[in-house]
């Protein structure tokens, strides 16, 4: 069992890290949010396809309200955080942009404290600080060692969409399924993202070329079936403390890879950003706080 945990968690590691250069891939010949449409779309389908035919009749009803609880969480994610991400990284390298979604569980920390006035305690207190210094050292006017202003803007408000998203869920009359819930909100994002590219004009300036539907493929497939399957495992088996320290390997899969793969520049600067944030969602994620594993799936990158 141990050894198949481990298998486990390394699989989250390298395809959620590697999703950051998947995007990377796309954003080079479909436009930002249409690549994230087609993404979003194609995995709730066929998500929502096995959780309806795995239920096979039992499932909970579909109704008005389950499916504006899928807007409002689906947007806030994939719109929201996803839609960004995309559209930032025409311009930021993927590994820089991985360290800025990283952030993501210390706006869940102040979420947290302001919405359900949980206590952060000295350790979270220092990660905060330790993260937040690491995000601005990202900043970089020039792009030449970082993301510049409106990139990180852009990627630091998507970071905290997800979250605030996430969190909103946990009282949201969403599906008890939790791979329902997640390929409604993914419909609902693909929705969303598909009418914002339509507003923008994209269609028009998408090139479906092999490299990018190649990368979609991937990001559907390996990104969210084989690594979602992965993250519900092992959430049924592993400790949470366990399962989330994908929060902090993923940004240094994503900057190896996108050293590795797509001749992105490794500065002194991104080493002493990259630990900075690193090192402060560790001390975040270990603060002692056990969520029940649905709670932990709901507030997941369902990077599916």
């Amino acid at each position: 069992m141990r050894m198949r945990i481990w298998a486990a968690l390394a699989t989250i590691y390298v395809v959620w890290g590697s999703t950051f250069l998947a995007i990377a891939v796309v954003v080079r010949d479909l436009p930002p949010f249409l690549s994230m449409a087609v993404r979003h779309l194609i995995a709730g389908s066929l998500l929502f396809a096995f959780a309806w035919w795995r239920q096979r009749g039992r499932g909970q009803r579909l109704g008005t309200r389950q499916w504006a609880a899928a807007f409002i969480f689906g947007g806030a994610l994939f719109l929201g955080g996803h839609g960004l991400l995309a559209w930032a990284q025409q311009d930021v390298p993927s590994g820089v942009a991985a360290l800025l979604v990283g952030t993501i569980p210390l706006w869940f920390a102040i979420l947290a404290r302001l919405v359900f006035g949980e206590r952060l305690g000295a350790r979270a207190a220092v990660g905060l600080v330790l993260g937040f210094a690491g995000l601005a050292l990202l900043v970089d006017p020039s792009g030449h060692e970082g993301a510049k202003p409106l990139g990180a803007l852009a990627i630091g408000f998507g970071a905290f969409a997800w979250a605030a998203g996430s969190l909103w869920s946990r009282r949201a009359p969403l599906p008890r399924d939790t791979l329902l819930a997640a390929a409604m909100g993914m419909l609902a994002g693909g929705t969303l993202l598909a009418i914002v590219s339509g507003l923008a004009g994209e269609y028009s300036e998408a090139h479906f070329t092999p490299e990018a539907l190649a990368a979609t493929a991937y990001m559907v497939v390996v990104g969210s079936f084989i690594g979602f399957s992965a993250y519900v495992w092992l959430l049924k088996v592993a400790p949470a403390s366990t399962v989330s320290t994908y929060a902090f390997v993923n940004p240094v899969i994503a900057v190896l890879l996108g050293w590795a793969f797509n001749d992105e520049v490794i500065s002194v600067r991104t080493v002493v950003a990259g630990a900075a944030i690193v090192v402060g969602v560790a001390l975040m994620v270990s603060r002692g706080v056990e969520r029940e594993p649905e709670a932990a799936l709901q507030s997941a990158r369902a990077r599916a």
